[in-house]
């Protein structure tokens, strides 16, 4: 906690120093979010200072724009201004959950960023998807399981990431397998 009057967020956010991200991705119902906060809860655990962003409400708005483009431009934006709040305020991890589609998106995020970032692409089938996304009461997931099924058929997200995590394993694990990847405490011990 700060001292009254003071503000921990003000000023420019500082050099990368240290600082890191992971991109969890993947078709939606893949487990991005689900392993996100998992791996958020085992970084609290070894009191890291981190912070969990999942992209896709950053950039949740009607702006008028119909396409991708004008949703990517102002997640990006949102992005740059969030993540520096939180470095001011001294977070050195950035866990990150979005569905990169191409190798242009992931360079964006890390320009947005402003630090090393690496990448975690999580794979399931469009059967497990389908029973993960039948699931949920929300109408958009009917949207969402059809864009899966056609992100799958045209290979959007394929050949993005340094590693590749299967995420039909419980989401415990594919946590763990992500801060393996990073060596970031709260992955298994060597």
């Amino acid at each position: 906690m700060s001292a009254p009057g003071s503000n921990p967020v003000a000023g420019p956010a500082p050099a990368a120093g240290g600082a890191e991200a992971v991109l969890i991705t993947g078709v939606y119902g893949a487990g991005k979010s689900s392993a996100a906060a998992e791996v958020a809860y085992l970084l609290e655990q070894h009191r890291t200072r981190y912070a969990l962003i999942d992209l896709d409400f950053l950039g949740w708005a009607d702006t008028g724009a119909a396409d991708r483009a004008g949703e990517v431009a102002m997640m990006l934006a949102n992005l740059a201004a969030v993540t520096a709040n939180y470095r001011r305020a001294g977070v050195t991890r950035f866990v990150l959950a979005w569905f990169a589609r191409t190798a242009e998106d992931v360079q964006a995020v890390a320009e947005a960023i402003g630090m090393p970032l690496r990448v975690a692409r999580l794979t399931a089938g469009l059967a497990e998807i389908e029973r993960r996304l039948g699931a949920d009461v929300t109408s958009g997931r009917r949207d969402d399981l059809r864009e899966a099924a056609a992100s799958i058929a045209a290979g959007e997200g394929a050949g993005i990431g340094d590693v590749v995590i299967d995420a039909t394993q419980p989401v415990g694990m594919v946590a763990r397998d992500v801060l393996a990847f990073l060596g970031w405490p709260g992955g298994p011990a060597p």
